[in-house]
């Protein structure tokens, strides 16, 4: 087993890899490392991982780490290395075992050399090759911090070694890109600047040597109030004046010259840290004498070749026989893909077999080029294949060899290949790319950076070409950039250069999918929705199911489309935007009008027939469509629902955008009781508004009226806005009246009859109730008789009249059971149990409110909860069970924040109150009641007058 801290902290076995362990574990297995052969006790890792203010359950938590610790070295047949002892713990350690050590004895050995210089800078470049980033890069704990300073400075210590002793062989033109980079790191670090200004000024490059100088001055004055040291100034002289002293002298060649056709790695390369950790430890992790194969797979723009030519930099010390590049050119613009042939011509080449030795035929040049590479240790990039196809015959046989091979399709034919599958960068690498390549403008301006950022949907590429427009523009700001930006009609345009651009690599993507995959991503394009599964496709393209989720799969593996749940395929933004260009030049109007009609009536007949799966008794409250596959049950219907939300709400968007009014007068209606009910509130005000306005347009007075009620539905249940729910209501009843329909008259009426509920108008409430009663049973909705039958049971309720209340509420239940309205029966048990503590049989209303949550939490109605969670609570409350009041309470209050309910957020507030006043906690009642008096302020409810009383008596006590 050998263990790396010089990176991420890993222990790594030959053959299968241990369990990794988990980050807390690593710190503690990283602390025992690097003091091994040490005994650490309990006390000085609990100070270690948690400082001087660690958790009570700091020891168990350290007992826990060395158990697992056990474990993982136990299941790789190590689990001798740790040791307890009456003191604590050990880990003993045999050479060549901890990376660290490794880097220690060679630096040592450097040290004590006295032979040729070439010797010793090899030997310090064997022991800088162990490094594999940050040390204890994926750790946190107190002592990380100290201790990765310490290690950082041992490493630059022998950075400037080394720097030193090629210096002194002459080899200042090999260093200068290398010193940059350490430089750039550490613009602090006087040594090594001094070595990059006499580097730069050996290879006639004076004004940047004397740059350098006066960066590190800036630098050091502005962040130390410091000078240079006396060395530092002299050479800065000795430089300016051209001193004859500081000439290079001839330089010595290499005892062997290392093989490396690697292209330029870029200075600014950023992030990729867990990727770039993936491909160092597919190849350490391999016995040795076996080839390793990565295949590196993303969309155009991701990164991939900059991702495999860093890593081959960054590995090339282990690969002491040569480092090949060969681009097979399969996404080039203008030249056909590289056959196999000539590409083993090339790396044929690279690795010196003369031209005239070269065989003709593929089958022999594969064969000399497995026998070139056996017993070698060589690192090949394959970058820019077609496929697996192309790089078969480039795989070499038996020998040591890390191949690293870049493709815009996933390649999912090369058995044995290690996948890495490469998305956008995360926000911090991508404000790290932008920052260092626009410079002080973008630290000026962090906000817009994002807007940028996001813009280019976090692509490299588009970052990359964004932020070197705007380097190359002195006079543009960032928020500048970013307004050119959200210019949907050009943003394309703007990423891109005279060399390259984001459209470009997206158009060479696309011309190598074939005519059905074309045809596929063009309409994929039309679609207004964030996501899409395959039956909204099929309908889309007119295709069967399996055809279509076959070709969206296809798209996938091209890194056209992506994944990020299974059977829910999305673009890239900047994707999306060439899709939909594509598709406006390459499709007839027709078609695609024709090909969003039928993914339009898709998406309403099913969510049709998935709410009227959930909510049967208001079928007749709905626009009646053809019927599509029925959901199994409610977890299906409502998974359907909730998982196509936004893109039904998008779809609402564009056909009200589109001229397609009927199909958004139709969702909203379709959609109504799902929104409500399932508390997706905002969603349901922006529909209905974009209903309203398509419904006025058309002059489809049933429609308007229909969605005067549900906005006025929304405003009232989940905002309280009563006054604009009152004035939705009284015009929907005056439509309704105009047009003689019978039944959107008796909702109005019931929607007014609730309105008066609230404000305690009583009488006005009844007689709505009872008016709407009658025009419901007429016009045959049983629903509407239901509900209106159960709020003219409450209106008996709060006037004192109990039995009356209990057989309106039965016989309400009766109708709600009878059609299978499961939120009848919750609205009606809550109500029943409301009437139940009026009465003082607390028992019965707590059992009815219990069944109502059961309901609620059942079937997925979070309004509901919130209400019932309430009314537990005040009859807990009447139990005189405070403490869970309490409970109950908080858990409504909690539910009714989630969800934006506020009646039922300051009907929370109100019941705490008055259940911390009963406990003799003022302050906390007190506070309380005065949110609830805000809510019900906001709300305009009578309820604010009862908590200014309340507020007042709690003031005398």
């Amino acid at each position: 087993m050998r263990f790396t801290i010089l990176g991420p902290v890993e222990a790594v076995v030959p053959g299968p890899q241990p369990p990794r362990l988990a980050p807390r574990h690593r710190a503690v297995l990283a602390y025992l490392l690097l003091h091994a052969g040490v005994v650490i006790s309990t006390d000085r890792l609990v100070d270690a991982m948690w400082g001087p203010l660690p958790p009570d359950s700091a020891r168990a938590q350290i007992q826990t780490t060395i158990a697992a610790i056990r474990r993982m070295l136990r299941a790789s047949g190590a689990d001798q290395m740790l040791a307890t002892r009456p003191a604590g713990y050990m880990i003993t350690l045999e050479p060549g075992q901890l990376d660290l050590d490794e880097f220690t004895v060679l630096i040592a050995k450097a040290q004590a050399a006295s032979g040729d210089q070439q010797d010793v800078a090899d030997q310090i470049r064997a022991a800088l090759a162990l490094w594999r980033g940050e040390p204890l890069a994926d750790i946190t704990a107190d002592y990380v911090e100290s201790a990765r300073a310490r290690l950082n400075g041992q490493r630059l210590t022998a950075i400037e070694r080394l720097a030193d002793m090629e210096l002194s062989l002459g080899h200042q033109d090999d260093l200068i890109d290398e010193l940059t980079i350490h430089v750039v790191a550490n613009p602090l670090r006087e040594r090594l600047c001094g070595q990059l200004m006499l580097a730069l000024h050996r290879a006639g490059r004076q004004p940047e040597a004397l740059h350098v100088a006066r960066t590190f001055r800036t630098a050091l004055s502005e962040q130390q109030g410091l000078d240079p040291g006396h060395a530092f100034s002299k050479l800065e002289q000795a430089i300016l004046r051209d001193d004859p002293g500081l000439r290079a002298p001839a330089a010595t060649p290499a005892k062997s010259q290392r093989v490396s056709f690697l292209p330029y790695d870029v200075p600014d390369f950023t992030g990729r840290e867990s990727e770039l950790d993936r491909l160092a430890r597919s190849w350490t992790s391999n016995n040795g004498g076996v080839v390793t194969i990565s295949a590196i797979d993303g969309m155009a723009g991701i990164g991939k070749t900059a991702l495999a030519v860093h890593a081959g930099h960054l590995l090339a010390d282990r690969f002491p026989d040569g480092q090949l590049f060969v681009d097979l050119l399969a996404h080039t613009a203008g030249q056909a893909p590289l056959d196999a042939g000539a590409a083993l011509e090339v790396l044929l080449g690279q690795l010196g077999v003369p031209a005239e030795q070269i065989p003709v035929s593929l089958a022999d040049r594969a064969a000399l080029w497995r026998s070139e590479l056996s017993g070698r240790q060589v690192l090949a990039v394959l970058d820019n294949a077609l496929g697996a196809d192309h790089v078969r015959p480039l795989l070499p046989g038996t020998s040591s060899t890390l191949i690293l091979i870049t493709s815009r399709r996933r390649l999912t034919d090369l058995d044995g290949a290690h996948a890495l599958s490469m998305d956008v960068l995360p926000a911090a690498d991508a404000v790290e790319l932008f920052t260092t390549i626009v410079g002080e403008r973008a630290a000026a301006e962090p906000v817009a950076v994002l807007d940028v950022l996001q813009l280019c949907g976090f692509l490299p590429l588009a970052v990359r070409i964004a932020a070197a427009r705007l380097h190359h523009r002195p006079r543009w700001t960032v928020e500048y950039l970013a307004d050119r930006l959200r210019d949907q009609r050009r943003r394309l345009s703007e990423l891109a250069t005279s060399e390259r651009g984001v459209a470009a690599a997206f158009t060479l993507s696309y011309q190598q999918l074939d005519p059905d995959q074309q045809r596929m991503f063009r309409l994929l394009g039309l679609q207004p929705g964030r996501d899409i599964g395959p039956g909204a496709a099929a309908a889309l393209a007119d295709l069967p199911l399996e055809r279509a989720e076959m070709l969206m799969e296809d798209l996938l593996d091209a890194h056209v489309l992506a994944q990020y749940q299974p059977g829910r395929y999305t673009f890239h933004d900047l994707l999306r935007e060439h899709a939909l260009a594509t598709a406006a030049a390459e499709e007839p109007p027709s078609a695609q009008r024709e090909a969003l009609g039928r993914l339009f009536d898709h998406y309403l007949h099913r969510a049709s027939t998935a709410v009227d799966h959930l909510y049967p008794e208001s079928k007749n409250r709905r626009p009646r469509l053809p019927a599509t596959s029925s959901p199994r049950d409610e977890v299906e219907a409502v998974s359907w629902l909730d998982t196509e939300r936004a893109n039904l709400i998008a779809v609402g968007r564009h056909t009200a955008d589109n001229g397609w009014l009927t199909h958004t007068s139709q969702l909203a209606g379709v959609l109504h009781h799902y929104l409500l009910r399932h508390a997706h509130h905002a969603d349901a005000l922006a529909l209905y508004g974009l209903a309203l306005q398509t419904n006025r347009r058309s002059g489809d007075t049933a429609a308007e009226t229909r969605t005067l009620l549900d906005l006025g539905e929304a405003l009232f249940w989940w905002q309280g806005d009563t006054d604009q729910a009152a004035e939705h209501y009284s015009n929907a009843l005056a439509l309704s009246r105009d047009i003689g329909d019978q039944g959107l008259e008796a909702r109005a009426l019931h929607n007014l009859g609730n309105v008066h509920k609230r404000q305690r108008e009583y009488d006005q409430a009844y007689d709505h109730f009872r008016q709407s009663l009658v025009l419901f049973g007429e016009s045959g909705d049983r629903a509407g008789e239901a509900s209106a039958l159960t709020n003219l049971g409450t209106v008996h309720e709060r006037q004192g009249r109990y039995a009356e209340a209990h057989d309106h509420h039965r016989r309400a239940l009766h109708v709600y059971l009878e059609t299978g309205s499961r939120i009848g029966e919750t609205i009606v048990l809550n109500n029943l149990g409301l009437v139940y503590q009026r009465e003082g049989r607390y028992d019965q209303a707590h059992r009815h409110h219990r069944d109502a949550l059961h309901l609620c939490r059942r079937h997925g109605f979070p309004g509901d909860e919130a209400e019932s969670l309430n009314a537990l609570a005040e009859a807990a409350r009447s139990m005189g069970d405070l403490a869970q009041a309490v409970t109950d309470h908080d858990a409504a209050l909690a539910v009714a924040r989630q969800v934006g309910y506020r009646p039922e957020q300051a009907r929370a507030h109100n019941g705490l109150a008055h259940v911390h006043r009963d406990f003799g906690h003022i302050d906390l009642a007190r506070d309380h009641a005065l949110q609830a008096l805000d809510l019900y302020t906001a709300l305009d409810a009578p309820e604010a007058g009862d908590i200014r009383t309340f507020l007042s008596d709690l003031h005398q006590q």
